[in-house]
């Protein structure tokens, strides 16, 4: 999937040695980052110098390891069902109640399991 098409949704993942990877979406990024072994085995976690998601209502880069996500909810991605971001805490509670979300999961909460959930 080209990324472009979506600006909206992009996230990404930013390498020590300047390479990125980018994403369509919350949900893929995880994949890739919980894999990494699989999609890129030349680098590992350590080799990460950040990781940014797209805050749903603000539509600017977010730090992925301190944004909030809703998981359930009624509102889809450009891949399907998606983990929505979201940079601040009031912000995901409020989507949550407008698009029936059923949790909100911080990103070391976000585990294979659930993201075959979203599948």
């Amino acid at each position: 999937m080209f990324v472009k098409k979506y600006p909206d949704w992009v996230a990404q993942v930013v390498f020590k040695d300047g390479t990125h990877a980018f994403f369509d979406g919350a949900k893929d990024l995880f994949k890739y980052y919980l894999n990494l072994k699989k999609y890129n085995p030349a680098h590992t976690q350590a080799d990460i110098e950040a990781v940014y998601v797209t805050d749903y209502y603000r539509l600017e880069p977010v730090d992925a390891y301190t944004a909030h996500y809703v998981a359930g909810s009624d509102v889809y991605g450009p891949m399907g069902r998606e983990l929505i971001p979201f940079g601040k805490a009031e912000d995901a509670k409020e989507f949550m109640k407008d698009h029936r979300g059923k949790t909100i999961v911080r990103f070391r909460d976000v585990t294979p399991e659930l993201l075959k959930t979203l599948d």
